[in-house]
């Protein structure tokens, strides 16, 4: 549910801005950032109450206030209303996402983790396929039921949530949660993505714009001290130790500044260059992510072959290969089958090598004991990517070029390109010794 609603708000966010008349893109930006800030910023302290307490208890109250600011986002009167409401629903979301990979891995026996783990990423593929569509038959009637959709899913899930999830054994520790750390890096992230994204407005030179990613930087390294010395860390920097989770979390971050900014720049070009329809739009994206979950299940007798570190890199290059043919290809006519086309179909095949496989090497690489709050510090650097890669492309974006959209976006895609290709060379320092204990 929290995985479809990413990338259905994606396509909406066109008409929801038409509907807040006066809104910027950069206002409009929040409504993706302040859900990806503090659903970044909260995951691992969820994990880790998870880990402490209950999974499938964190679970089911994750859903519960999920779906409760699902109705407060539908009924929402103005942007920042929204933004709020997105903020409510992000608490959920990092209630929900660690418990569910925790109580999957607890269940699991260990010699199916990895195959439990890719399963559990391609139901982010098959997300990722439905959302633009889903969101662009529910904007058709009215970007509110963008929303609405989840009460009746949310419901059913603390239904049969109830009935079927097995009661997984908490960790015993007396340590206090580091409620310091999740407002240091939620505020760091946000002043540092308020930054980017308000660069072209206020001016790159502004006393504004520095002082928010001075300040955002000086959070940021505070955050990471106090990480340093707390006895709870909200990033627990030991996990970052095992020789296959710091490489790989790094990777995932750096993966996921490209593939925010590909998504968003790919409803952004047919809605605001070809001017199609939300619907349109949702059915020219779906191609990619139908990709994601064949390539998710399947891709476990190749890495057992040649590592992660080779497939994750292969999977970066194909991504980076997709966007260069959209700087090649792309122009304002709408050319979709040999322009937009092979470019979504080498992007999905892309993800589907690259997120299961970092996310399989670094969980399966924790102790029992981590799996919820393991699993959030690898979700968590996704999300700080996402919004990142959002952040900076909508700067590009709003950059001014002579009223030239192509130069825009091939601006916008180049920097794509050189964030997929560091992910690239960061994968190769993912230790083919653990991986092959790991696959």
């Amino acid at each position: 549910m929290s995985n479809l609603d990413m990338f259905i708000v994606n396509v909406a966010l066109p008409d929801i801005g038409d509907q807040f008349s006066g809104s910027s893109l950069a206002s409009l930006s929040w409504i993706l950032n302040a859900y990806a800030v503090v659903f970044a910023a909260l995951l691992v302290p969820a994990g880790s109450l998870a880990d402490r307490t209950s999974p499938r208890q964190a679970y089911l109250l994750g859903i519960a206030v999920f779906t409760v600011a699902s109705a407060a986002c539908a009924v929402a009167p103005g942007v920042w209303v929204l933004v709020a409401a997105r903020v409510v629903q992000a608490v959920g979301a990092a209630m929900l996402i660690p418990a569910s990979l925790g109580i999957l891995l607890a269940a699991a026996p260990p010699e199916k983790r990895v195959a439990a783990v890719r399963g559990w990423t391609a139901i982010s593929g098959v997300a990722a396929a439905l959302g633009p569509v889903a969101g662009g038959l529910l904007t058709q009637l009215d970007w509110r039921w963008v929303f609405l959709v989840n009460l009746p899913i949310g419901v059913f899930a603390l239904v049969v949530g109830v009935r079927v999830l097995p009661r997984t054994p908490a960790r015993a520790t007396t340590d206090r949660l580091d409620l310091v750390g999740a407002a240091l890096l939620t505020l760091g992230i946000a002043v540092l993505a308020l930054g980017l994204v308000k660069s072209e407005d206020w001016g790159w030179t502004s006393g504004r714009t520095i002082g928010s990613l001075a300040a955002g930087a000086v959070l940021l390294a505070l955050f990471l001290y106090g990480s340093s010395r707390h006895p709870s860390p909200i990033l627990p920097l030991h996990l970052l130790k095992v020789p296959a989770v710091g490489p790989s979390t790094l990777a995932n971050l750096l993966f996921a500044v490209a593939f925010g900014a590909m998504l968003l720049s790919a409803v952004l070009w047919c809605q605001q260059v070809w001017h199609w329809s939300p619907l349109r739009t949702g059915l020219a994206i779906a191609p990619g992510p139908l990709m994601v979950p064949g390539f998710a299940m399947g891709i476990g007798p190749v890495i057992r072959r040649i590592g992660s570190a080779a497939v994750s890199t292969i999977g970066c290059v194909l991504f980076a290969v997709g966007i260069g043919w959209w700087i090649y290809r792309l122009d304002t006519g709408h050319d979709y089958a040999a322009g937009l086309l092979p470019g979504m179909l080498l992007t999905g095949v892309g993800v589907g090598l690259v997120v299961p496989t970092l996310v399989g090497a670094a969980v399966t690489a924790l102790p029992p004991q981590s799996f919820s709050t393991g699993s959030a510090v690898v979700t968590m650097a996704r999300q700080v990517g996402s919004v990142l890669g959002v952040a900076l492309l909508v700067a590009f974006l709003a950059a001014p070029h002579g009223g030239d959209p192509v130069t825009a976006f091939d601006h916008g895609w180049e920097f794509v390109l050189v964030s997929a290709a560091a992910a690239a060379v960061v994968c190769l320092f993912i230790p083919r010794a653990r991986q092959k204990q790991a696959a």
